[in-house]
């Protein structure tokens, strides 16, 4: 998978774990594109390391199903670590 291919996968994966978390999420695109491209990024690796497969085809089901799941927990992390405070504009 080509490196435009993945940051396209991420930042999709992290849309949708962003619409999946309940309550108001204020990052905004480059954020969720970073913490999706990071939540892809972990879950290859617990894809691989957990049940043999990782991300292998842009157009694979399991590849999408492993980004999401991986950006949601990269979320719930980050989540968790800025203890819920956004800035108000």
């Amino acid at each position: 998978m080509g490196i435009l291919a993945f940051l396209l996968l991420g930042l999709l994966a992290g849309v949708i774990a962003k619409a999946l978390l309940p309550g108001r999420q204020g990052e905004g695109w480059l954020l969720t594109l970073v913490l999706g491209v990071v939540g892809a990024l972990l879950g290859g690796w617990l894809g691989s390391t957990l049940l043999g497969y990782g991300l292998s085809d842009f157009f694979s089901l399991r590849t999408w199903l492993l980004a999401i799941a991986g950006a949601v927990i990269v979320f719930l992390i980050y989540g968790a670590l800025t203890g819920g405070r956004r800035r108000r504009r």
